[in-house]
């Protein structure tokens, strides 16, 4: 005699524990994107003040590296992912010009005028930001996701607490610019996600890569960037920047953002202060004031806080599946 068959609620509960297996898989994915931003903006800094390379000149380029290398990968190992629907060339347009070309041009300029600190504060508003719009579609915002917003926006400022002196110099454009950041990587997380749920992250990738390389060019052509001589030291590091601030991390960002809801994806993103700061505790000696490390604190709880997905939420995402 055959078993008798499992009544039809029983499948949800198997959906609902490989979604959070999925979601806690993501959770990883999108912290080990912060690793890479967090190790590498020092490092852009240092390329803009020290090596006095233009910000839109380093985001051209890192840009081309990262685009350059995917592509040689995907015809290499999945040439099948480079192929779209026509109808969906204007979504690629609008996420390459208004996501990842205005996300990463504001943020390194941002960096190159007010710091580090600050462009990484200002940035890390996106998730109220998204939150924010999720309420204006009716998605009322639960009492464990505005605790974690504010703890997160409360403890990056507190890492970041020590202005940078060009800031207090600073131009009102150079502000806008740095608060205009914060719009773009909302837009970029929540735009990206339509993009998923039709294309594999390296598709995605790939073709916002390529429009947003080609609009920063059209600002600082090529043979411009060839003239100005820059030595090999120099163009190493524009490979580091376009491998290990771009390419990996934004294909583990979006590895990351595939099973994740925007705002949980953006929250646990402010992890990205904590790990700058205390890398360059560990590695540079450099001490970290106890407001800081409060901050740190206050940051991890908001990345707990906004981990701990609401069944329904996990039920919804299992049905999807």
């Amino acid at each position: 005699m055959s078993p008798p068959a499992m009544p039809n609620d029983a499948a949800p509960p198997a959906n609902g524990a490989r979604v959070q297996r999925e979601r806690t898989a993501g959770r990883w994915l999108v912290f080990a994107a912060t690793v890479f931003w967090a190790s590498t903006a020092t490092l852009a800094r240092w390329v803009f003040r020290d090596r006095h390379v233009p910000p839109l000149t380093v985001v051209e380029l890192r840009l081309a590296i990262a685009a350059t290398l995917l592509l040689a990968m995907l015809l290499a190992r999945r040439p099948a992912a480079l192929r779209i629907a026509r109808r969906d060339l204007g979504y690629f347009v609008t996420l390459g010009l208004f996501g990842v070309a205005a996300v990463q041009g504001s943020y390194y300029f941002t960096i190159s005028r007010l710091g580090v600190g600050l462009a990484i504060l200002l940035q890390y508003l996106a998730p109220a930001l998204i939150v924010a719009f999720d309420f204006t579609r009716g998605a009322r915002p639960t009492r464990a996701t505005a605790l974690a917003l504010l703890a997160a926006i409360g403890g990056t400022a507190l890492l970041v607490g020590n202005v940078d002196p060009a800031a207090l110099h600073a131009r009102p454009l150079d502000w806008a610019v740095g608060f205009g950041s914060a719009f773009a990587f909302a837009f970029y997380i929540l735009f990206s996600k339509r993009g998923l749920e039709r294309y594999a992250p390296q598709t995605v990738l790939l073709y916002t890569f390529l429009i947003a390389g080609v609009f920063w060019s059209c600002v600082t052509p090529l043979p411009k960037i060839l003239a100005a001589g820059y030595g090999p030291e120099l163009w190493g590091m524009f490979l580091l920047l376009g491998v290990f601030s771009t390419l990996v991390p934004f294909t583990l960002f979006y590895l990351g953002l595939k099973h994740l809801p925007a705002a949980e994806a953006g929250i646990v993103a402010t992890l990205e202060p904590v790990v700058a700061i205390v890398s360059a505790w560990l590695l540079l000696g450099e001490r970290l004031a106890p407001l800081q490390w409060l901050g740190a604190l206050l940051v991890l709880v908001a990345s707990v806080i906004a981990s701990r997905g609401r069944p329904e939420e996990i039920a919804a995402q299992a049905e999807r599946a």
